[in-house]
């Protein structure tokens, strides 16, 4: 539909944990009582400035390297800030965190970043330490879902 919002999920898993966080983000975004929200998600590689412009809202899905975000995560949000500068409103967003240590590093370094985009943190921070559980799933899913339902409401 021509009048639906976008929600645009960009992840970058290497081991498989964020990327079945993801999954269940995906999941909870695509829920079929959101009708009126569109939802793309894409690998932090596969990312680009034509997916911000097209965004509504973002979801980031990293996992916790080194303390810090992950390199292809930092690559995504480099190649894209000067490419869609001045072309944005403010775009809602949240963060997803898979964490052998507390998470906290990737956290800063990605709102960090985020404040010059401009986007806006709407939804605490999912960060999952250590292995993942059936309940850090349903937090993720819960995360993509309000995130959709702010959309389709018609809140960001």
């Amino acid at each position: 539909m021509a009048n639906n919002k976008h929600l645009l999920i960009v992840y970058h898993t290497k081991t498989g944990n964020t990327g079945r966080l993801a999954e269940a983000v995906i999941s909870g975004a695509n829920d079929p009582l959101f009708t009126t929200v569109d939802v793309v998600s894409k690998r932090a590689q596969d990312s680009g400035p034509t997916d911000l412009l097209w965004a509504n809202a973002l979801l980031l899905g990293t996992p916790e390297n080194f303390g810090y975000m992950s390199g292809a995560m930092k690559d995504f949000l480099d190649r894209t800030f000067y490419e869609v500068e001045g072309q944005i409103q403010p775009l809602p967003y949240s963060v997803f965190i898979s964490a052998g240590n507390d998470g906290s590093g990737a956290l800063r370094a990605i709102r960090r970043i985020a404040n010059g985009y401009p986007f806006t943190e709407v939804q605490e921070p999912l960060i999952v330490k250590g292995e993942i559980r059936t309940t850090d799933l349903n937090n993720a899913m819960e995360l993509g879902m309000s995130i959709a339902a702010g959309l389709d409401a018609g809140i960001y």
